[in-house]
């Protein structure tokens, strides 16, 4: 039987204090990203998007819902583990790259209200294009990319867990190296969307990789401390992190062999990511047979155990979805909603866990067990009704009139989306609220 660690020690001193206030800038971001997810809901919702004419606003939030629930609240949450698993020794140092990086996603949060937002839907980033939100998201790369600088040089790598956390830094390096080269060699002449699509769209597939390690780092952690045991030995489990990082030995490939401007190497970075996360199977099967032998749980383990059978769920559902991909329609964000959730799910089952280490009060409530549940599974009805619905032609990207709501499955389709998107709107909104009363609630 193996005894292989797949937690991290409890961070002390100031590596715990910096964790904690990581911590906080992600729930920030996740209530900001829930605000607005709500106006898009309800922009979308037949019957209710005609109470308000929502088209114009509904494109700008839904920039800002994605940049915060996909880009701030991830990376704000690998700013947690990797802060966790560092060794700080220079405190002023890292808290200027926490209040640089909270500058940048408090510009993003309120950029909506400061003028025309003039919104761009490229993916991976979409922009406004105003000076406000620029300048904030300029702001939040930069404290980014000097979050990844300095866990480079202070992350721990020893254990299985350290080594994965590492690993995703390594990722994300890669990442904004892939940025950074695309930016230079864009040739003059695009502009707009054009632009935005082209610039993100290597780096933006890359940095899927360091989502993908951590949620293996979590759903390994979450296993463990909710009381399944995971039958993998130490020298296995380094090795199936190694096999997750191969994919992106292929990136620096592209660059050389494709212009970033050609079909070729957008086709390339597409199948990158189609194919390079089957590697994350192997790890994940051994997730799921610990799973499937689990036994039951006491109590106050029930909020990680539920996050993680949610997370593993939603994580599958949303892969199948991408098998039913044709054209353009909201089969698409059907399948990134299922595999987007998994992974915020996964974080939201270590959040609880982190609670207490983090020189919080523990979320200890009936909230916290159901929470992962009443989320998991209204995404789960938004998701398969986004499905349904583009299976009869309903387009991505749209809302109000523009959506077509003509015949009787599509409106169907959509009022199971906004149904499934309302109960997942408030599980989210329980889990801000479990985890703020956890942080600034009086002690019992």
């Amino acid at each position: 039987m193996s005894h292989t660690v797949f937690t991290l020690p409890d961070p002390e001193g100031h590596a715990r204090t910096l964790a904690a206030n990581w911590l906080k800038l992600g729930i920030f971001a996740l209530l900001a990203a829930g605000i607005f997810s709500l106006l898009l809901v309800m922009s979308r919702t037949p019957a209710v998007q005609d109470v308000i004419p929502w088209l114009d606003f509904f494109h700008t939030a839904l920039v800002v819902h994605v940049v915060l629930s996909v880009l701030v609240w991830f990376l704000a949450f690998a700013g947690v583990l990797w802060t966790a698993n560092s060794e700080i020794r220079q405190p002023w140092w890292d808290n200027s790259i926490l209040a640089v990086t909270a500058l940048g996603t408090l510009l993003i949060v309120v950029s909506p209200f400061t003028g025309d937002g003039h919104p761009l839907l490229n993916n991976y980033v979409p922009v406004l294009q105003q000076p406000v939100f620029l300048v904030g998201l300029g702001v939040f790369g930069l404290g980014f990319t000097w979050l990844i600088i300095r866990s480079l040089m202070v992350a721990r790598h020893q254990s299985v867990a350290g080594f994965g956390i590492y690993l995703s830094i390594v990722v994300a390096a890669v990442a904004v190296l892939a940025l950074l080269f695309t930016g230079v060699n864009l040739p003059d002449g695009y502009s707009g969307q054009a632009f935005y699509e082209l610039l993100f769209w290597g780096a933006g597939h890359t940095l899927q990789f360091t989502h993908t390690i951590l949620l293996m780092v979590a759903w390994l952690w979450l296993a463990q401390a909710s009381g399944m045991p995971v039958h993998l030995p130490q020298r296995w489990a380094f090795g199936l992190f190694g096999v997750l990082v191969l994919p992106v030995l292929v990136v620096p490939f592209i660059y050389v062999q494709y212009d970033v401007v050609s079909a070729e190497s957008r086709a390339a970075f597409t199948h990158l990511m189609q194919y390079g996360g089957l590697t994350s199977l192997p790890l994940g099967l051994v997730v799921v047979w610990a799973v499937l032998r689990a036994r039951g749980v006491t109590p106050g383990l029930r909020p990680l155990r539920n996050a993680l059978w949610a997370s593993i769920g939603l994580f599958a559902a949303g892969g199948i979805i991408g098998f039913l991909i044709h054209g353009v329609n909201v089969v698409i964000p059907a399948h990134y909603h299922g595999s987007i959730v998994g992974v915020t799910l996964a974080f939201m089952g270590l959040t609880y866990y982190c609670l207490p280490r983090l020189g919080f009060q523990p979320a200890t409530s009936q909230w916290a067990a159901w929470q992962p549940l009443i989320y998991g599974g209204g995404q789960l009805i938004h998701i398969l009704g986004l499905a349904w619905s583009g299976g009869y032609g309903v387009q991505r990207k749209t809302a109000g009139a523009a959506q077509g709501l003509h015949d009787l499955p599509q409106i169907l389709g959509m009022g199971m989306m906004g149904l499934g998107g309302l109960i997942a709107i408030i599980g989210g909104g329980i889990f801000v609220v479990v985890v703020l009363r956890a942080m600034y609630g009086k002690p019992r």
